[in-house]
């Protein structure tokens, strides 16, 4: 039987990894490939704006004797009511019937007669609603400027707090690729977008930030650990810091993605259409891309930004030249220190644990002379007793 608790903790400790920095490409391309069909939906398919956005007549048949063929019932009686244009038809529940036409102006009580004779309903049992074109453009244009408010936001704090512009720059890239490939899928599919909609996807923006901000976190913390230690490169001391917070992530985004997957269910089995399943929908893709975001593209895409720093080259080479004179101590920190206080060595992988594989609980000295663990010499260090002050002549004493 797996136990998930062990793989968390090894991921943690570095017993196990991932190497996520290094199959970077894999992961490049996984996302053109999603975001190249996001865009084919987008502008070939075209999106597939709700009522709210072009403009006409909604109408709702409650308590309708029969569902069975309501798209056909619904053209006709709007075809003998003199509406023209496209009639776009749903069933919202169990016995309500929503009708979308162009604007039917002074038609709509010829709509709302003819509708219910068709559904065996009284008039009054029909309701109609009239929507202008210019609310969607006003929801519209307020959450556009609302999501260039946010991103300018977003890049300022997170440049000021990580105090490097490039881990910005890798966050807003994520924020992106996670607002192109849900609107794509919307586009494909071809659901449709809804003010509801609109909210959702300024939402899924928090939460993809979210889960960005604690991998960098980590990342920030193992890496300024690299450069004071000197015995991880940058790349390996981000990587870490994407395994330490893997468990994380995925279980935030499955408790976070149960909740809105039963509303869905419920959504399309018994209340359709409506606001509570469109901003459910919008969420539900919207954290699962955002997860993947967090996880596979804004930690190596920071590593490649950060590749050629002067800092991080010297880092790199300077673990490579004494890679072999020296084990290797990864993730050191807090932990780490408490353990070498103590003498002990740490688990493979975790703060300040030998990546000798053959030393044991000793660390390995060039002339193969064994130190106790936790206790790393300097390279130039002679093997055996420490020298003794000479002792003068008996004579003289």
């Amino acid at each position: 039987m797996i136990n998930f608790a062990q793989i968390g903790n090894d991921l943690y400790t570095g017993k196990r990894s991932i190497d996520f920095v290094k199959r970077q490409k894999t992961w490049y391309l996984l996302s053109s490939v999603l975001i190249v069909l996001a865009l084919v939906g987008i502008f070939a398919r075209g999106l597939n704006f709700g009522i709210e956005f072009s403009g006409g007549s909604e109408f709702r048949v409650s308590g309708a004797a029969s569902t069975e063929s309501y798209e056909e019932k619904a053209r006709d009686a709007i075809g003998q009511a003199g509406i023209g244009g496209n009639v776009e038809t749903t069933i919202i529940g169990q016995n309500t019937v929503r009708v979308q036409t162009e604007a039917a102006q002074d038609r709509t009580a010829a709509a709302q007669e003819a509708l219910g004779q068709e559904f065996g309903v009284p008039e009054n049992q029909v309701s109609s609603t009239l929507i202008g074109p210019s609310w969607g453009e006003s929801v519209s244009r307020q959450a556009i400027q609302g999501l260039l408010v946010f991103l300018v936001l977003v890049t300022i704090v997170m440049a000021l707090y990580f105090r490097t512009w490039k881990m910005a720059v890798s966050g807003l890239v994520a924020l992106l690729h996670d607002l192109v490939i849900t609107v794509g899928i919307y586009a494909l599919f071809g659901f449709e977008i809804t003010p509801s909609s609109m909210i959702g996807f300024l939402t899924i923006l928090g939460y993809s930030l979210y889960d960005t901000v604690v991998v960098f976190d980590k990342v920030r913390e193992n890496t300024a650990e690299a450069f004071q230690t000197r015995r991880m490169t940058y790349r390996q001391a981000a990587n870490l810091a994407v395994n330490q917070t893997l468990v994380r992530s995925i279980n935030t985004t499955v408790v976070a993605l149960l909740p809105i997957a039963a509303v869905l269910v419920v959504g399309f089995t018994l209340l359709g259409p409506g606001t509570l399943l469109d901003l459910s929908l919008a969420l539900f893709i919207g954290i699962a891309v955002g997860a993947y975001s967090s996880i596979f593209i804004a930690t190596p895409l920071l590593v490649d930004l950060r590749r050629n720093e002067p800092a991080v080259v010297e880092l790199d080479r300077y673990v490579a030249k004494h890679a072999d004179r020296r084990p290797v101590r990864v993730g050191a920190g807090a932990g780490a220190r408490a353990g070498e206080d103590a003498g002990q060595s740490a688990p493979v992988g975790s703060a300040g644990a030998d990546v000798t594989g053959a030393a044991g609980s000793y660390d390995e000295r060039a002339d193969g002379a064994p130190e106790p663990a936790g206790r790393p010499l300097h390279r130039y260090v002679q093997a055996g007793p420490r020298n003794q002050p000479k002792r003068p002549p008996k004579s003289k004493r």
